[in-house]
């Protein structure tokens, strides 16, 4: 450490930076806030993991968390505190179909996947809409072409899909029926009407309805 910058003026700069920020920070891109002069390369980088380690621990007695993610570190509020933190405001998160919530769960599980894989997994067709809200989330990408006739497009997730479940790799995903409990509150339970944002229209038929129930998540009670 520099005579210019000491261990407690660095943690300041990133707990700052990470307050600044709208989006996670790597390590990498919290060690190049700072000059050659003031830190340099591998050096910055250790002094920045030494800064997050002990925010981390500060974090520990109150509300709000240091959490890793997939693309960085960032502060969040802790989970059992958001059935109050939400109160504060009025407008509700997106809720999002079953039919929606499934093919994302697929995509995740079993990518690469077409749509057409999604569709005879299911045992429904997927709708266009599904398929466009999830690529305007960033939760999906397309990676690549199939090299069959009609060449289909192959969909895995993305580190945006990580970072907004709290997950820094797909080695921490749960098991298919673990992870309904992730995305349950983002559901609309059976018989309510999808919002715009989710799906548009009815599964048609397709295939064998049983192969439905191979992956299908547990329907909310």
């Amino acid at each position: 450490m520099t005579d210019q910058l000491d261990a407690a003026e660095l943690q300041r700069i990133v707990e700052a930076a990470l307050m600044a920020a709208d989006e996670p920070l790597s390590v990498r891109r919290l060690a190049g806030l700072f000059q050659p002069e003031e830190l340099d390369g591998e050096q910055a980088r250790q002094w920045v993991r030494t800064a997050l380690d002990r925010l981390a621990e500060d974090a520990a007695a109150h509300g709000y968390e240091l959490k890793q993610v997939a693309t960085g570190f960032r502060f969040q509020i802790r989970q059992e505190l958001s059935p109050w933190v939400s109160r504060l405001w009025e407008e509700k998160p997106p809720r999002y179909s079953r039919a929606l919530l499934e093919t994302l769960a697929l995509i995740v599980y079993k990518q690469p996947v077409t749509r057409a894989d999604i569709e005879h997994i299911r045992g429904v067709g997927v709708s266009q809409s599904i398929m466009r809200t999830l690529l305007e989330r960033g939760w999906i990408r397309v990676l690549g072409q199939r090299e069959v006739p009609g060449r289909p497009n192959l969909y895995g997730s993305t580190r945006a899909f990580l970072d907004y479940f709290n997950l820094k790799s797909l080695n921490e995903l749960p098991s298919l029926e673990e992870i309904e409990k992730l995305i349950e509150p983002l559901a609309d339970v059976a018989g309510e009407e999808a919002p715009p944002v989710a799906e548009e229209g009815a599964d048609a038929p397709l295939g064998d309805p049983n192969l439905a129930n191979v992956v299908r998540l547990p329907t909310p009670h």
